[in-house]
């Protein structure tokens, strides 16, 4: 037996990774098992980071000094905001990502992290002791590791199984075997399992495509960062190509759709709806004459090419027929064909929101075992699961929750726990009721506090968030002090209402039909004002009164959150509830009232029928 540790995560993906981080920088002594070493951080998929939702979960990372958002940024070979036009609500940072560097960014952020460690191996089952909480792990070689906590970061590799046309390949990804022991395990537990799948394009060689008519795609100009710590990108930038499938590339995906593993009968998992094969495309859209393809350099120093957008499982010899249909592609070679991956993942209902399992006491899941599909939803599940994993391993009976009004990480784990999933998880800004307080661009200051108070913050981060903090706020301050009458601004030519009302900096920053030079060249002392820190400035006045009027719902919905249901509550109890109700909160076993609401067929009947007989039941307990 080794000698006990606080933490063991198993799993070097995007969960692994921040939860080992997070719980090491907690002070918790922790050890991350992976089968190798050397692909600690590796983006199975496709080489970016961020998006649309994904994009505000990295930033949320960051905020709570998660190495994802630093990682992308020194591996960036192409940033955009997505959504630029529209408001800042729904913006979307991106950055495609050279691998190599990327991976080897998040190595080096892991090692130098004090109080952890990287084994290799494979781990074939959990141990518990004899009240059933978690003492550790049995290794494949028959050694047992000893833990106070252990998180389960397992992504594609429970009884991962690869299929490329009629091939099928048990591995958890290309060239790695998948993890079986550990799905016996949690079978033998008693936990719910159930199958989805994900797919990879080919990858191409990017000296065969012919990209002389193809659309060329480049990035910002200054590219904009998606960690508060990173000064400036110094990454070389490199464009993308757009490309469209055609006419004929749908025939002959269709002629050859009996070959397709999801169409013969080899897969039963449910892949992503929002991020499709191209087989499903070319069913589902059938009315659809072309499909859009984003053609990305897989990095600086290799011609490898990811075809975003026509992930399959088609064979090879298919994948070659459709490919030479695409306009660019007609001599492209194919490096590695694309496959698709079938996988275990829990039914998360099983977990509370910090992410450890009711049933079992110090175990954590976390990443695509719950669910969800994505380098962002996992990397923040494993940042939370890691928080309190720490926080469990050291007798603390605290746990680290992000609710529905102050982050997407709390949205995105609000719904895993309590709702049963038809499909994989994916974020997006439309899932989240307060989007417009939940910014990109507010992310430090709505979530660092609350990562202080945790533990989870170090010093470099904590330093730095102090100075933007006080800057921020002294700009705010600044722009509300500087007031004008409508009459000396209109002399200015800065429009305003002519009603005789002083209006602030700060007001007007947030009309975006007034020029900022205007505004400079009437109080040149914004000038002096950091361009970044005046941004968020102007951004929190054009909110300011949408925001103020969320606040009223926020506060009722805590209010509503807050009223904590018994782990033992029995629904069949409860009079007033339709038999339906009574099944579903059975099945979710939500904790809250708040919780219990957003389950589907909770009538506001029978929320309230709920509340009064937990409040009635509270009133009997505290009686003299």
């Amino acid at each position: 037996m080794d000698k006990a540790v606080d933490i063991i995560v198993i799993g070097g993906g995007h969960a692994g990774c921040e939860a080992a981080s997070a719980s090491a920088r907690m002070g918790a002594a922790t050890v991350l098992i992976t089968h190798k070493a050397a692909t600690v951080g590796e983006m199975s998929c496709n080489p970016a980071i961020g998006g649309l939702g994904k994009g505000h979960l990295v930033c949320e990372i960051d905020a709570l000094d998660g190495i994802m958002g630093r990682a992308i940024d020194a591996a960036g070979i192409q940033f955009r905001v997505l959504n630029s036009s529209k408001g800042p609500a729904v913006r979307g940072p991106r950055a495609q990502a050279d691998r190599s560097l990327y991976k080897r960014a998040i190595q080096t952020l892991l090692r130098e992290q004090d109080g952890l460690e990287i084994v290799e191996g494979a781990v074939d089952d959990i141990l518990l002791n004899k009240s059933g909480r978690v003492r550790g792990v049995l290794m494949a070689d028959g050694q047992v590791k000893s833990a106070a906590a252990v998180v389960l970061a397992t992504g594609t590799f429970l009884r991962g199984m690869i299929f490329c046309g009629e091939k099928s390949t048990p591995a958890g990804r290309i060239g790695d075997a998948p993890a079986v022991g550990l799905a016996l395990t949690l079978e033998r537990m008693g936990f719910a399992l159930g199958r989805l799948k994900t797919g990879t394009p080919p990858r191409l060689d990017g000296r065969t495509i012919d990209y002389a008519n193809l659309t060329v795609q480049r990035g910002d100009d200054p590219p904009v960062p998606l960690s508060s710590l990173t000064g400036r990108i110094t990454v070389p930038q490199r464009p993308c190509h757009i490309s469209y499938t055609t006419v004929s590339t749908h025939t002959v995906i269709r002629e050859n759709l009996h070959r397709s593993p999801m169409y013969s009968g080899q897969i039963s998992g449910v892949g992503p709806r929002y991020c499709p094969s191209i087989e499903d495309k070319v069913v589902r859209f059938a009315d659809r004459g072309q499909h859009q393809i984003f053609l990305e350099p897989e990095g600086l120093d290799t011609d490898l090419v990811y075809p975003n957008g026509i992930s399959t499982s088609l064979p090879a010899d298919v994948q070659k027929g459709f490919l030479s249909t695409i306009p660019g592609l007609e001599k492209a070679a194919i490096v590695r064909p694309g496959y698709a991956v079938e996988y275990d993942h829990v039914d998360a209902r099983s977990l509370n929101r910090a992410l450890e399992t009711r049933a079992v006491p110090g175990l954590f899941f976390a990443g695509q075992i719950n669910g969800t599909t994505g380098y962002e939803e996992a990397a923040a599940q494993g940042l939370v699961a890691g928080i309190n994993a720490a926080q469990c391993a050291s007798g603390s009976d605290r746990r680290f929750i992000v609710d529905r009004a102050d982050g997407y990480i709390g949205v995105m784990i609000d719904d895993l726990v309590t709702t049963a999933l038809r499909e994989p998880y994916r974020m997006f800004t439309s899932r989240a009721e307060y989007r417009l307080r939940l910014r990109a661009d507010n992310s430090g200051r709505r979530l660092t506090p609350l990562g202080l108070d945790a533990g989870c913050i170090g010093h470099v981060r904590a330093r730095h968030f102090a100075a933007s903090q006080a800057a921020f706020d002294d700009a705010i301050s600044l722009t509300q002090k500087l007031r004008a009458s409508p009459a000396r601004l209109a002399e200015a030519g800065i429009a305003a209402k002519q009603d005789g009302v002083l209006r602030s900096a700060f007001d007007l920053l947030g009309q975006l039909s007034i020029p900022r030079e205007r505004l400079f060249a009437y109080w040149p002392v914004l000038r002096a004002v950091d361009p970044r820190v005046l941004e968020e400035v102007a951004t929190e006045a054009l909110y300011a009164r949408y925001t103020q009027r969320q606040e009223a719902e926020i506060r009722a919905y805590r209010r509503d959150d807050g009223l904590s249901l018994p782990s033992h509550l029995d629904f069949a109890t409860i009079g007033g509830l339709s038999t339906e109700a009574r099944e579903t909160l059975t099945a979710s076993r939500p904790e809250t009232l708040g919780q219990a609401s957003r389950l589907p067929g909770m009538t506001p009947a029978a929320v309230l029928a709920l509340m009064r007989h937990v409040k009635g039941a509270r009133r009997h307990l505290v009686r003299p």
